[in-house]
């Protein structure tokens, strides 16, 4: 089979390509001293607008132990109302295989490949400056958890973090409609009987099937496009093992990031599909990614972050509006003009012109 340029143009970046890009970023930081302050502007991860992004990560599922779950990651165009972006999609199956060995199946999963070389070594992600972990996605309301790898001394660590959405289902298959997690509880004994099971100690609220209060979003999204922004603080993802939450727990090494992904493993039987436009790492929304965010997410568009706006309370707008830029020439045209009233506000040049 001859390659198409299609397939061509979607490999990964040859070591080349990622030690120039790594150079570019960190010369970057350097020149604008970026480093010396709270960013401002985004961090790309996964930009899943390009088809090589989608080139460079790798599905996982229970087929690798006989199950007969499916995971499928492809990359669909833009289109008029919707950007490009990756599809992740197949079918949850329970089926045991003929294998005593396999107790368990049910789960689907996809990650990026191992970032590979450059000049100075293995490459990760640094995400160290920042506080949240961004994905702009548009869910089928299944309860997917977001995982990330670190470069830890247990390399089977993961740190987890439950992706709550505003179509989050907290019961039932795909073609169930929403309830309260009063009904959720009822209706769903089975996945609480296993979660008591495998946690033992209680589940924390950011991997809790049943989303805190604060988070439970009603279902009426008419006129949205679907799509929405989530924020999920690195400070909340919890340490995991094979799916269990471990001990001691410790914080995500966030300079030294290895892989990050997105799995599904409520073990209800049925199709899934979650498309993802974007990941990255973030402070907040800057008014710079306003325009894309309401373009894309429509009403369910989140708002400029006010920190970000203002650098944190610092006298310096990062992203002035006119009118403050207006204000700030008036204020600099009064003081101007005090200091010619004052005696000697002069300087020393007019002082010298007097004494001439």
């Amino acid at each position: 089979m001859i390659p198409t340029a299609r397939c061509l143009a979607a490999k990964p970046p040859s070591f080349f390509k990622k030690s120039t890009e790594e150079l570019s970023r960190l010369t970057r930081i350097a020149w604008n001293a970026e480093a010396l302050s709270t960013p401002t502007k985004p961090y790309n991860l996964l930009d899943f607008e390009n088809e090589t992004s989608v080139a460079s990560c790798k599905t996982m599922a229970d087929r690798a132990v006989g199950g007969f779950s499916k995971a499928d990651l492809d990359f669909i165009p833009a289109t008029a109302h919707e950007p490009a972006h990756a599809r992740f999609h197949g079918s949850i199956s329970t089926k045991l295989p003929n294998n005593w060995r396999v107790e368990r199946t049910g789960y689907a999963a996809f990650r990026n490949r191992d970032k590979g070389y450059w000049l100075f070594g293995r490459l990760f992600w640094d995400v160290d400056p920042y506080t949240y972990l961004a994905l702009r996605v548009k869910s089928d309301g299944r309860r997917y958890t977001v995982n990330i790898q670190s470069d830890t001394i247990v390399e089977t660590d993961i740190h987890q973090h439950r992706l709550y959405t505003r179509h989050h289902r907290v019961y039932g298959n795909p073609s169930d409609a929403f309830s309260s997690p009063l009904a959720a509880a009822a209706e769903a004994p089975e996945v609480g009987d296993v979660n008591d099971t495998l946690h033992p100690g209680g589940i924390p609220p950011s991997l809790s099937d049943i989303p805190p209060a604060e988070t439970i979003i009603s279902a009426t999204t008419s006129g949205g496009t679907g799509w929405e922004t989530v924020l999920l603080p690195f400070a909340s993802f919890v340490r995991t093992n094979h799916g269990l939450i471990v001990e001691p727990q410790h914080s995500l090494i966030k300079n030294r990031i290895k892989s990050i992904g997105i799995g599904l493993t409520d073990r209800i039987e049925g199709p899934y599909d979650l498309r993802i436009h974007r990941i990255w790492a973030t402070n907040g929304l800057s008014e710079e990614e306003l325009e894309e965010e309401r373009r894309i997410c429509g009403e369910n568009a989140l708002p400029v972050d006010e920190g970000v706006r203002t650098l944190w309370g610092s006298k310096k707008e990062a992203f002035p509006s006119a009118e403050s830029e207006l204000e700030a020439q008036e204020q600099e045209k009064h003081r101007e003009q005090e200091a010619k009233k004052v005696p000697g506000a002069k300087g020393l040049k007019g002082l010298k012109e007097e004494w001439s």
